[in-house]
């Protein structure tokens, strides 16, 4: 049992004030990586709004995505960005708890949403005579629903069972967020055992949304294959590339957090920056840059732009 147990009304994010000398600099790369994240998903919300050729199934789970990675971005990158820069870097022991709800809630969805876009390009390329059928509006609306509602029940769970009970002091968390594992490890009761319950529902989730995209990958291979034409099977790996791309990225590096071993060492804060910071950066960047729908729409709202401004310039001479 812990000693000095007491009623904690805040916790002292530590995050990256171990590194004194480089707090400008980080405040720089991390903000210029935040707009970019945040006008890429933005970006992509819109032009799947405006544009009808993309009102599609695998569009709408890519704005759904979208939506989910800029509130996910939003629970983290503000109050980072807040803190490198403060000398008080407070959190209230609500305002850390809701953090949390919403950091393990958000990301659980879009492991979720992931899962639920592999599913849709094997429809699409496995049965894509039945895909009409299948993936109706009414379809597509359960899958999204249901991906929210996963990641937030398991995330109120785990939530809950952390901020059960009482933290001991020093109420200092070494994150630069209120990390489950760096907030559970203040419990005085029981903290070894509720950060192994925690820990292991989030990799038996994280796990478990990538066997089944992995499974799903090695039926869309297995029927490309049997594409007769070298044209065909470029085109239906072409539907399926950037998704690809985005799970190895996204699983490859969340898996680096949670499976690393207990006895390992590193800084956590470090360790946690390839997937709170870089992932979502990469997502957008690599959804529109290799998707030609995406950069179509994108010309043609620029072609929009440039022939209404020239219509308003002639207007007004």
């Amino acid at each position: 049992m812990k000693i000095n147990q007491t009623i904690l009304k805040e916790f002292i994010l530590v995050g990256f004030s171990v590194y004194p000398h480089g707090q400008t600099f980080l405040f720089v790369v991390f903000f210029c990586l935040y707009l970019p994240t945040l006008t890429g998903n933005l970006a992509i919300m819109g032009l799947t709004w405006v544009d009808s050729h993309l009102h599609t199934p695998m569009y709408l789970f890519l704005s759904v995505l979208s939506f989910s990675e800029t509130c996910y971005t939003l629970t983290i990158f503000p109050k980072m960005l807040a803190d490198i820069l403060a000398k008080d870097r407070s959190i209230s022991y609500i305002g850390c708890d809701l953090q949390m709800c919403f950091f393990l809630g958000l990301g659980g969805t879009n492991c979720m949403i992931l899962t639920v876009m592999g599913y849709d390009r094997f429809l699409a390329v496995c049965n894509p005579l039945r895909y009409p059928l299948l993936m109706t509006n009414i379809m597509c609306g359960k899958l999204v629903a249901s991906a929210w509602i996963v990641g937030f029940f398991i995330s109120v769970i785990q939530t809950s069972l952390i901020f059960r009970g009482s933290f001991c002091n020093p109420n200092l968390v070494k994150h630069f967020f209120c990390h489950m594992r760096a907030v559970v490890r203040l419990s005085c009761l029981d903290s070894d055992l509720k950060e192994y319950i925690v820990t292991a529902m989030s990799v038996s989730g994280l796990m478990g949304t990538f066997l089944v995209i992995i499974l799903t990958y090695v039926f869309i291979l297995s029927t490309v294959l049997k594409i007769p034409s070298a044209e065909g099977k470029q085109r239906a790996f072409s539907t399926c590339a950037s998704h690809l791309t985005v799970v190895i990225i996204h699983f490859g590096f969340a898996s680096i957090a949670y499976l690393k071993p207990e006895a390992s060492g590193g800084d956590d804060t470090l360790i946690a920056i390839p997937y709170t910071i870089i992932n979502p950066f990469l997502s957008p960047l690599i959804f529109s840059l290799r998707n030609k729908d995406m950069k179509n729409a994108f010309r043609k709202v620029l072609g929009k732009t440039h022939f209404l401004n020239k219509q308003s310039w002639i207007t007004d001479a």
